[in-house]
């Protein structure tokens, strides 16, 4: 990863916990405890292993929502951008999907199929599938022309025109739809939790919420925060570096 950026990153996130600290001294409310006592309440629920066991839990989830949305949204999303007719169908349906908060979407899959694991999930999926298909369906409305006919010329194999063709273009759209999709997902995963589930880290929000416990609240937030930074800094930084050199030596050739 770059240093200088990661420097910089760090920076301002050290100037935000200072603020903190700052507002919270001033106001003096166990409302809004100082990064000390939430440090202290982080500690605590590490060991006595909720911490890691929740965030493992919660992180499967994510995981396996995050996989499905962007692979059913995305093959459906590059479709209506390729295909006109199938746009015009789809694009009503797309609208309504987008437009159902998910809120109600966990609240009635969680009555038509009860308290499940599947259920769970399956919530996540389709409030997350239709950003993905928006997202690729801009980037398969952006494919070159030119370079179908290149491939169909040179007689590319499949694996070669996705490989070489599609990949390199769609690229930068699946990113945005990646990152968007990470923070969007374990965003609804949580809620999922809170609502219909007993463990993992919407769970341990639900029982800290009973009791006004915002150490132990801001003490998972920031727990599963550090997780995403991670994967931004260390997954989809230097991933994205590296398929845009890939990008630009596929357009130079």
């Amino acid at each position: 990863m770059n240093t200088g950026r990661l420097l910089d990153q760090v920076l301002a996130i050290f100037a935000l916990v200072v603020l903190w600290w700052l507002v919270s001294v001033l106001v003096s409310s166990p409302l809004l405890p100082t990064p000390a006592e939430v440090g202290f309440a982080l500690n605590k629920e590490w060991q006595q292993d909720r911490l890691m066991e929740s965030l493992g839990v919660t992180l499967q989830r994510v995981a396996i929502s995050f996989v499905f949305a962007m692979l059913i949204g995305g093959i459906i999303g590059v479709l209506m951008g390729r295909y006109k007719l199938l746009n015009r169908v789809l694009d009503p349906i797309l609208v309504i999907l987008l437009n159902i908060p998910a809120l109600v979407v966990i609240i009635l899959l969680y009555i038509w199929f009860g308290l499940i694991e599947v259920a769970a999930v399956a919530a996540v999926i389709i409030n997350k599938l239709p950003n993905v298909a928006v997202t690729l369906r801009e980037g398969g409305r952006m494919f070159d022309h030119e370079l179908e006919e290149l491939a169909v010329m040179y007689r590319f194999t499949f694996k070669q025109k996705l490989c070489d063709v599609w990949w390199p273009q769609l690229f930068p759209y699946i990113m945005i739809a990646t990152r968007s999709g990470l923070a969007l997902i374990w965003k609804i995963v949580l809620v999922v939790e809170l609502l219909g589930r007993s463990d993992g880290v919407g769970f341990q929000l639900h029982l800290a919420f009973q009791v006004f416990d915002v150490a132990t609240i801001l003490a998972y937030s920031i727990a599963f925060i550090s997780v995403v930074q991670f994967i931004e800094w260390f997954i989809l930084q230097p991933l994205d570096r590296r398929a845009s050199r890939w990008q630009k030596g596929s357009s130079s050739v």
